[in-house]
């Protein structure tokens, strides 16, 4: 077999391949094989006629079709490897000559990565936000924490904001029940929002007993989004009484014996947080910045794939939310054409950030073990609300685990290039990443704190 490669364009290459009819003698033969057990001729056992007699039966035409297309496969996949095409995405094949008996010569137009060449990224600058704490987001997470010991007290009086209160729900259209948004016993928040538009202001004022109706679409089921009467019974009132902050509080809500420790222990974390929300702001900056210094042309038929993907998922997402691709514009307030261009863009952008991920990681011969690759099925599996078996399972039936490895790697890749690059936060600090540990701690602290838990013990004297 001989072939040749034609460059079309940065993103796409056309092979060209003569094969002598001999080399298709095993795809012949299958062929033959395979039409013989699928015919009955007098006189011969299926699966063992000649191929002479298959030819008069049958015709020589259809053995050579399928011969043909049983070759092609290997045939292109053994013109990529010759020729070490770095082919993305299916070809486009196209037979341009076939003499019987004496070869068959073919086309395969397919995209490939693009070559690109890195600059020295050792050392790049980007810039992110100081990490800044209020004290109103103590405050909430002190609260949050009151809350998780209040306590709910019924009382006799008419329903106020922030109350919790059990009530019926009854939905009719047009004076009939709707049977899937009829429901009993319900705990409900006022001032959450997490059922109906329309409940708060309905239940507001009600005491126990006592029933409003209100009219509101619903979010799910065949009537979703149009309009229905919701008939609302309170049956009761509770209010919530949160427990003092102080150090009886601190004792018992957690392992500190005062207020102030347990408030400087909230602004403690709240600090990792923002370190890792910090780090995670740098390495976007470090890959956007790395993408304006890299010209990575992008296939046209992986964008299309890649648009194609984002769209779906969006949609069931959207599915999920009970929201429409109206109502979802209208929160982001953009236009269907504003959409449809920052969708282009962004996906263009991952494109390009994997093909230099993939560069980065070949030059700095970064792999994945066992390991790092189990972590990483059981972080998706998490979010996926599945558990690791089911995911991996999941996984290696649907040939998913090459896309999950190299997740990992390129994950590692962009580690690299943020510890290695210089970033600083709005007052031209310096940011600390290659330390920073998944807690939000960093490894020298963690050390330290180690270090002193540990209290050295003497060994006896000796006689």
């Amino acid at each position: 077999m001989k072939s040749t490669v034609e460059s079309l364009s940065p993103t796409k290459v056309k092979l060209i391949v003569e094969v002598p009819f001999e080399e298709l003698k095993p795809s012949l033969d299958a062929a033959y094989k395979s039409i013989g057990s699928q015919i009955v001729v007098p006189g011969f056992r299926k699966g063992k006629i000649p191929p002479q007699v298959i030819d008069q039966r049958v015709g020589r035409g259809p053995v050579l079709e399928e011969a043909i297309n049983d070759a092609l496969p290997k045939l292109y996949s053994q013109a990529v490897q010759d020729n070490q095409v770095k082919a993305i995405g299916r070809p486009e094949v196209d037979v341009t000559e076939f003499n019987d008996k004496e070869s068959l010569q073919f086309s395969a137009e397919v995209e490939v990565r693009p070559e690109i060449t890195l600059p020295d990224l050792d050392g790049i600058e980007a810039g992110v936000e100081d990490i800044a704490i209020g004290d109103d987001e103590v405050t909430e997470q002190v609260e949050a924490l009151r809350q998780r010991f209040g306590s709910l007290n019924p009382v006799e009086r008419a329903v106020a904001d922030n109350d919790f209160i059990t009530i019926d729900l009854s939905a009719t259209k047009d004076g009939e029940k709707i049977e899937e948004a009829q429901a009993t016993g319900l705990s409900y928040q006022v001032g959450s929002g997490q059922l109906l538009d329309g409940l708060d202001e309905a239940v507001i004022g009600l005491s126990a007993d006592e029933s409003a109706t209100f009219t509101t679409q619903l979010v799910g089921g065949e009537l979703k989004g149009e309009d229905v009467q919701v008939e609302v019974k309170v049956t009761a009132v509770k209010e919530q009484e949160l427990p003092a902050f102080d150090d009886d509080f601190a004792q018992t809500a957690s392992e500190f014996d005062t207020a102030e420790e347990l408030t400087a222990d909230v602004r403690t974390r709240l600090e990792r947080g923002k370190r890792l929300e910090q780090a995670g702001d740098a390495r976007d900056a470090v890959l956007e910045k790395i993408l304006t210094l890299v010209e990575v042309p992008v296939p046209e038929g992986l964008l299309t794939d890649e648009l194609a993907a984002r769209r779906e998922n969006l949609e069931q997402q959207l599915g999920y939310s009970g929201m429409t691709f109206a109502q979802f514009l209208e929160g982001e307030e953009q236009t269907e054409e504003e959409f449809d261009e920052d969708l282009k863009k962004r996906s263009e952008d991952a494109i390009k950030a994997q093909f230099v991920l993939d560069l980065v990681a070949e030059q700095q011969e970064l792999s994945v073990n066992d390991q790092e690759l189990t972590e990483h099925i059981v972080r998706h599996a998490q979010r996926s609300g599945v558990s690791p078996d089911q995911f991996a399972q999941h996984a290696v039936e649907n040939n998913l685990v090459p896309s999950l490895v190299s997740e990992v790697v390129r994950g590692k890749a962009l580690a690299h290039l943020v510890e290695n690059a210089k970033v600083t936060d709005a007052s031209g600090n310096e940011v600390e990443l290659k330390t920073l540990q998944p807690d939000g701690t960093y490894a020298d602290d963690a050390a330290d704190e180690s270090a002193a838990d540990e209290t050295p013990v003497e060994e006896p004297a000796k006689a």
